[in-house]
């Protein structure tokens, strides 16, 4: 029985292990871990077997092939659509790696898609089809130029809402940027495009894109004075045409919960996504961590003892009774 319970209490710690080791090494830094938000995360196939997302709802014009994409918008006139999460995001730090594809047939094309983390969810509109004034983030891929002089398109801005602020489409957005890039080539490209949003609240928000060769990440912007988001923001993406037509697709969504695992005098030496300045013990930590598990193991194993013991002690009482 002492056998059976100490490995019972050995199969409880290796479960304990294989959760923890689920805690990812973030790419830009080792000592911030990332956990996968499920919640937040969509591959192929899309949809479960009542041909529905457990996490996500869809609407408007937008079309699913679960072998292929989430198509938004097709490459015809006048169509809006938006896919949105249905639980809010509550992670403090997170990072969202998405790949989209922006295709079409036509020399001229338009308008773009959006991802947004605002407070309202699942509401069309005039902005890149989702509503107007809204608040939290939005960020525009923007592929029509309207009247911006001296800024090449494809154009990719953040846009911070406080709820009562419309963005101008007239002007592309200019006097609403938090920042942007250009992105010339992002449409068409001939590697998988992606962009990766990373947000440390009060550190830094962060947004590359990979649309020059694969594995090469452009920073298209990187502020250490990130905005206040909401506290209930939902997760989504629209897309809308008008005259003009394009395909926007939606292939993948990896959502990441961030932590750090340094001490607060070290997080203060550098910002998150840089390894400049800090010293990370490798050896240390890993004996840390052996510590750590060590005595969890005799914890259980010692708990196990006691009550196999405590069980043959009263089995021994009731015997003696008879």
């Amino acid at each position: 029985m002492w056998f059976a319970s100490g490995l019972s209490a050995l199969w409880l710690v290796a479960c304990a292990f294989v959760s923890t080791a689920s805690a990812k090494q973030y790419h830009a830094d080792p000592n911030v871990r990332s956990i996968q938000l499920r919640t937040h995360t969509l591959n192929q196939p899309y949809l479960d077997s009542d041909m529905q997302s457990r996490w996500f709802d869809f609407g408007g014009d937008t079309i699913i092939r679960t072998d292929s994409y989430i198509r938004l918008t097709s490459d015809r006139p006048s169509q809006t659509g938006w896919l949105f999460s249905r639980v809010p995001l509550t992670a403090t730090n997170w990072e969202i790696e998405v790949e989209f594809k922006i295709s079409g047939k036509n020399q001229l094309y338009g308008d773009g898609f959006a991802f947004w983390l605002t407070k309202s969810r699942a509401q069309e509109g005039p902005v890149f089809g989702s509503q107007d004034e809204f608040e939290g983030l939005g960020v525009f891929f923007d592929t029509y130029k309207n009247n911006r002089p001296g800024v090449v398109f494809p154009y990719v801005m953040a846009m911070v809402g406080d709820g009562q602020t419309s963005y101008d489409k007239d002007t592309d957005g200019k006097n609403q940027e938090f920042a942007g890039c250009s992105a010339r080539g992002l449409r068409h490209a001939t590697v998988p495009t992606k962009f990766r949003l990373t947000y440390f609240q009060d550190k830094q928000l962060k947004l590359e894109l990979q649309y020059k060769n694969a594995d090469d990440w452009t920073v298209c912007f990187d502020s250490d004075e990130p905005p206040s988001l909401p506290q209930v923001a939902y997760l989504g993406f629209s897309a809308e045409t008008g005259e003009l037509s394009d395909n926007h697709d939606i292939i993948s969504i990896q959502a990441r919960n961030l932590y750090a695992s340094s001490t607060p005098s070290d997080s203060k030496k550098t910002t998150p996504g840089s390894q400049k300045g800090r010293k990370y013990d490798k050896k240390k930590k890993k004996g840390s961590w052996t510590w750590f598990f060590f005595k969890i193991i005799f914890f259980m194993l010692l708990c196990g003892g006691g009550y196999v013991g405590f069980t043959a002690y009263r089995a021994k009482q009731r015997s003696h009774r008879f």
